[in-house]
């Protein structure tokens, strides 16, 4: 889904709540988050600042709440916050007229809007594994997720100089405060299980399997526990920190 922001207001009003710098939307996709105050994960989204107005590309199913969410912080500013209409296209290779490059990774190619027909012989979910890129309402779970844990800082998707936003300070006190001793990495698995399977070590568990593809998968991974030969239902799962 695909959503409008208009009004004078636009840049300032979302500068103030999203994890990324509005401004730097102008030279082309730019990916951000909206957080809980209490600095959990709730949506996460590309902008693309057409200068009239922005857009805001968040997965179909995450789009009416989050404009909801969005409204609520709205008051009294010129804003509109109203479904595009347009649809998203997907591709690899050389981009489109009018295309822009996703920002997180370089092999998740371009993102076009108001297009039709996404390449169909692209396994996404495989070059999502690849590269370890965190999908809305999977590996990333609203008001569970803490960005920098799923590989924000990596992926484009947090500004620390920005100033503030929602959940701004909970966030910078894990930048700069402590170690990070979980997160999402990528994962050998052999043999499969099903999207939220516990991962043991031994007796203790270790993490979550998350998407998996080729061979490999997502894992959401406590790093004191992920050692050796793991097991994750069925499949087993070896973790080589980088």
């Amino acid at each position: 889904m695909v959503l409008r922001i208009a009004g004078a207001d636009r840049d300032k009003f979302l500068h103030g709540l999203v994890t990324r710098d509005v401004g730097a939307a102008g030279s082309g996709l730019v990916y951000s988050a909206l957080l809980t105050p209490q600095g959990k994960y709730l949506a996460d989204f590309f902008l693309l600042n057409r200068r009239e107005d922005i857009l805001l590309d968040v997965k179909a199913d995450f789009g009416p709440k989050l404009a909801q969410r969005l409204a609520m912080y709205r008051l009294r500013a010129d804003v509109v916050i109203e479904d595009s209409g347009l649809s998203v296209v997907r591709g690899l290779g050389p981009a489109p007229e009018g295309c822009v490059a996703d920002p997180r990774d370089p092999t998740l190619g371009w993102r076009g809007y108001g297009m039709e027909g996404d390449d169909p012989v692209v396994d996404w979910d495989a070059l999502r594994v690849a590269a370890c890129i965190p999908e809305t309402g999977v590996e990333l779970i609203p008001d569970d997720s803490y960005i920098l844990e799923a590989g924000f800082d990596r992926l484009s998707g947090v500004d620390h100089r920005k100033g503030c936003y929602v959940g701004q300070e909970v966030t910078a006190r894990m930048k700069h405060k402590t170690e990070l001793r979980k997160g999402l990495e990528t994962v050998d698995v052999e043999g499969t299980a099903p999207v939220g399977t516990p991962i043991m070590a031994g007796e203790r568990e270790a993490g979550v399997l998350y998407t998996q593809a080729g061979g490999r998968g997502i894992a959401y991974l406590r790093f004191d526990r992920a050692a050796g030969e793991m097991q994750a239902g069925d499949a087993k799962v070896k973790w080589t920190p980088a």
